[in-house]
């Protein structure tokens, strides 16, 4: 059964650089460490599949908008890599600072809507995830969906690098603890 690294974000180049898309930044990101292209296209999402030390991986960017990111779901069951405890989401979490990166077995969905998208449709919470911080608008009563929709500054762009070098690190231990799975 492979591992599946899913990485959340909008489809499109008018999101690309949103902080909204961190979780797909970071797929891309994974996918030049591990040597993974996305080349592969489905109707609603996009993969890569490789090996990472003997152990099959599908990295998928789900292409729909972010709450409809479950669509990919019956298509990993079709692949056989039905088993959520299996899989990995990457996203952006308000509620971690921005310069942070966390990392939680399982859980609910804690407000962001393509992890609440994925949870619903594979109908577990069994699910590990990166939260990659974007932290919250610089001020009370700024309107959240305009801010995940922006782009991040150019001191965040610049930190970026060092954020996923951390998650990557996060990545390989997940990915190491699944080899005793």
């Amino acid at each position: 059964m492979p591992l599946v690294i899913i990485g959340l974000g909008n489809p499109g180049p008018e999101y690309e650089a949103t902080r909204h898309n961190a979780g797909k930044r970071l797929l891309d990101y994974l996918s030049q460490k591990f040597t993974i292209p996305l080349d592969r296209k489905q109707a609603d999402f996009q993969f890569g599949e490789g090996v990472w030390r003997d152990r099959r991986l599908l990295l998928v960017f789900p292409t729909a908008f972010m709450n409809m990111s479950g669509k990919v779901v019956p298509w990993l069951r079709m692949k056989g890599a039905g088993d959520p405890a299996q899989w990995l989401l990457l996203h952006d979490d308000l509620d971690t600072p921005f310069g942070m990166v966390r990392f939680r077995e399982k859980g609910g969905a804690g407000g962001q809507r393509g992890v609440e998208s994925i949870l619903n449709s594979a109908g577990s919470k069994n699910i590990a995830r990166i939260k990659v911080g974007i932290g919250r608008p610089p001020y009370v009563g700024a309107d959240v969906s305009g801010y995940v929709l922006s782009p991040f500054l150019k001191e965040e762009r610049e930190r970026l690098p060092f954020l996923f070098e951390n998650a990557l690190a996060l990545t390989e231990k997940w990915l190491l603890s699944r080899e005793r799975n």
